[in-house]
């Protein structure tokens, strides 16, 4: 795979600012400082300068040069800090253009500084989650990542592997010598493997919950109390709260942070018999958000006896992750309710929406199942890798019910591959362009 060998430029902060942050990577990056600047700057330090187009002065900026390898890219690299102005901006650009500097794609510096070997696809890939994190919890999250803590682990496995292979390879050709030895070896390597393959796909579910929030449906009939659970759990009156059923016509979707981890809450339309049109379509989209969901708040209203639609939403739900919210525990919980939570054995959370009882204690519930306490561990948080290690996983797998050697180094060949593609080692030009075609033009 070649290094790209052209000169892009591209603005890595917002144009319309106090200052705009122009990057520049590549071969021609002294001569645009020497073009424009006219002077020779000195390695990593900041510099004011004039931007000059011949006689004409674009800007004064402040200018820093990155000789290859020491830069973000790992090529010669300026970077001119203007004031953050359109018509200087477009000014800028347009010098540039005459140098014949070609405007970067998205993601295309740190593509390049993957090509060049300044970081691995995982901590590339991180470069987005960074930038797109919500909560602290999904930073802490990335950093890691982007310190090459996924990566790490990811190639420790890889040579495993490779050792592996290698003796498999040796043992084909030397049977006498080595077959009976590395036959022996076999099952216990590659369990030490799956092992560690399998403890990285349990924190998955955790690290996609760090990376992408929480995603947290209301359920339950009208007039129990949903849009006000709503409100109070966000701590504003989002939703429009009235005595009158099916109020709620639509799904509502609000992100909150708490305790550093990312939440999205939806309220939805009432589950019963549709009245009208608009409100059986709102209940249809209400049971597709269910699908989509990582945890489920049934509301009840504990006041009264449960209905027929009440019971029948707990059993559609009994398999799903789910929370019983009893809500208006500001009065008497009824009787039958308490009776028929014992009989199914339902452990329901009592709150009032009215008081503020209990919603503190929901939040928390909330959030404990993405595990705050381990953000700063490994996990894996990319859709993407996890399907790759599933992947490598089941292809261990296959090795280990194979008898004949030359299948179990395909199967671990192909494990190897499926691994090489979350770190970089092994990938192709069109997973490139559709991992970084999702980036930021300056990044």
């Amino acid at each position: 795979m070649q290094v790209m060998n052209d000169t892009i430029f591209a603005p890595s902060t917002a144009i319309g600012g106090a200052i705009a942050v122009i990057r520049i990577s590549g071969p021609e990056s002294d001569t645009v400082a020497r073009t424009l600047l006219q002077k020779r700057l000195s390695p990593r330090r900041m510099t004011y300068a004039l931007l000059q187009d011949g006689s004409e002065t674009l800007d004064a900026c402040m200018a820093v040069w990155f000789p290859a390898p020491y830069s973000y890219t790992g090529e010669d690299m300026l970077e001119l800090h203007c004031h953050g102005g359109i018509q200087t901006f477009r000014r800028v650009s347009e010098a540039l253009l005459a140098l014949h500097l070609r405007p970067a794609e998205g993601g295309e510096f740190t593509k390049r500084a993957f090509l060049n070997g300044k970081m691995d696809l995982t901590q590339a890939e991180a470069v987005m989650d960074v930038i797109n994190a919500q909560a602290d919890a999904s930073l802490k999250s990335a950093l890691h990542q982007l310190g090459g803590g996924v990566g790490r682990q990811i190639a420790s496995i890889e040579d495993q592997l490779l050792n592996i292979r290698s003796a498999i390879e040796a043992a084909i050709d030397y049977p006498d010598e080595m077959e009976e030895e590395v036959t022996d070896r076999l099952p216990l390597q590659l369990n030490a493997i799956l092992q560690k393959i399998e403890i990285l796909l349990e924190h998955a579910q955790h690290g996609r919950f760090l990376r992408e929030g929480i995603r947290v449906v209301i359920l339950g009939k009208p007039n129990v109390g949903k849009s006000s659970l709503f409100n109070a759990l966000l701590g504003e009156d989002r939703a429009i709260v009235t005595g009158i059923a099916g109020t709620t016509r639509d799904v509502l979707d609000e992100h909150v942070t708490w305790e550093g981890v990312s939440v999205r809450l939806l309220d939805t339309a009432g589950l019963r018999e549709a009245t009208d049109e608009a409100e059986s379509i709102g209940i249809d989209r209400a049971r597709q958000a269910l699908k989509y969901a990582d945890l489920l708040l049934i509301v009840l209203d504990g006041s009264n006896p449960l209905s027929e639609e009440d019971q029948k939403l707990l059993f559609e739900t009994a398999e799903l992750n789910r929370l019983i919210v009893l809500n208006k525990c500001d009065r008497p919980i009824a009787k039958e309710t308490v009776t028929y939570c014992k009989q199914q054995n339902i452990n329901g959370m009592k709150i009032s929406c009215k008081s503020g009882e209990g919603i503190q204690a929901l939040r928390e519930r909330i959030i404990s199942i993405a595990e705050p306490e381990r953000m700063d561990t490994t996990c894996i948080t990319n859709l993407r890798h996890i399907r790759a290690l599933e992947r490598a996983r089941s292809s261990i797998l296959q090795a280990k019910a194979q008898t004949d050697l030359d299948c179990i180094g395909t199967e671990l060949h192909e494990a190897s591959h499926q691994l090489g593609t979350i770190t970089g080692t092994d990938v192709d030009e069109k997973l490139l362009d559709r991992i970084f075609e999702n980036f930021c033009v300056g990044k």
